[in-house]
């Protein structure tokens, strides 16, 4: 059992709860949030003023109506909404901008399916405790999920790693952050953003809490093979620049190959034999012309990323707050 912090000392906790269509889902989820932050104030582990802060990110459906009926009914319970849809990532950075200006002392962020262990937020706020700025929710039991969806989650995080990207293996969005590390992120100007991999680069002291996934409670996922190929494709060119360097030694090798071919057929040709043939040079070109369709395609994606930073749009917009005066629908 973690020993309960003295009331003077317990940090004001906001959990950030990102939301998109989710209009089934938070009826069941809020309940879950709500008893666990009473948990962790009657523990002592956070102070009465913590809270649980919901970002609607522009959903379609009567998402933000049931924030806000939400709110009015648990005062622990506050909300924002973006002005659109801008992304999983944008609408979690909205929320914990908006902890950090409400003079948190600590965030957890936690998606709203249910699936990340509620009950891990007691041993990330005791790693806290003990000095750690960065908490880590890992998981290391995800039985629950298909093996399609464990293979290609698991294979996603082993690709980060061999393209460099600095992410913690079966960490999703489930985190502590403390105010200093929050403050410390805010630093980081980045449009395309891509949380797992910025948070490391803090460099503050961490720690990990392992937990198992569990089945989502109610509604429908938003993160199919395509969202989720994006995702990683958004990820590793926002924070790499590794995939280039690929594209070089890979064009230097086939290059090298080529001359080596031309050289052989060259030799042979004055040796009198017969030529080769066309069919390996026909699959040379179609390598070459290939892998010049896969660079372009890099250094493309490379430079529609380097266009949106220097636009330097606003990564959030909120347009509502409950707290704040209702308004639309």
């Amino acid at each position: 059992m973690n020993e309960p912090l003295a009331p003077s000392s317990a940090p004001k906790l906001i959990v950030v709860v990102p939301c998109y269509n989710e209009e089934e889902m938070i009826p069941v989820s809020r309940r879950l949030f709500a008893d666990e932050l009473s948990r962790l104030i009657e523990a002592g582990q956070a102070s009465p003023e913590s809270r649980v802060l919901y970002v609607d990110d522009g959903s379609r459906d009567g998402t933000w109506r049931i924030i806000r009926e939400t709110a009015a009914a648990d005062p622990r319970a506050i909300g924002i909404r973006q002005s659109r849809n801008r992304g999983h990532q944008c609408a979690m950075w909205a929320g914990l901008m908006e902890a950090l200006s409400l003079g948190c002392d600590v965030t957890i962020t936690i998606d709203c399916d249910g699936q990340d262990d509620v009950n891990a937020m007691s041993a990330m706020l005791a790693e806290h405790a003990k000095g750690a700025d960065v908490v880590y929710g890992v998981r290391n039991d995800r039985t629950t999920d298909t093996f399609f969806k464990r293979f290609t989650a698991e294979s996603f995080y082993r690709f980060q790693a061999a393209m460099g990207v600095e992410a913690v293996y079966n960490h999703a969005d489930y985190r502590l952050l403390s105010a200093r590390a929050l403050a410390a992120l805010a630093q980081y100007r980045e449009v395309n953003l891509y949380l797992r991999g910025l948070v490391p680069l803090i460099g503050f002291k961490s720690a990990k809490v392992f937990y198992a996934r569990g089945q989502r409670l109610a509604g429908q996922g938003h993160f199919g093979l395509f969202r989720m190929l994006a995702f990683a494709s958004d990820g590793i060119t926002s924070l790499t620049i590794r995939p280039i360097r690929f594209v070089l030694v890979a064009g230097l090798f086939l290059a090298f190959a080529g001359l080596m071919a031309l050289l052989a057929l060259a030799i042979a040709r004055l040796a009198g034999a017969a030529p080769a043939g066309t069919a390996f040079l026909a699959a040379l070109v179609a390598c070459v012309g290939g892998l010049n369709l896969v660079g372009t395609g890099i250094v493309g994606e490379y430079a529609g990323k380097s266009y949106l930073e220097a636009k330097n749009r606003p990564r959030t917009i909120v347009s509502d707050r409950t707290w704040d005066a209702p308004s639309g629908k």
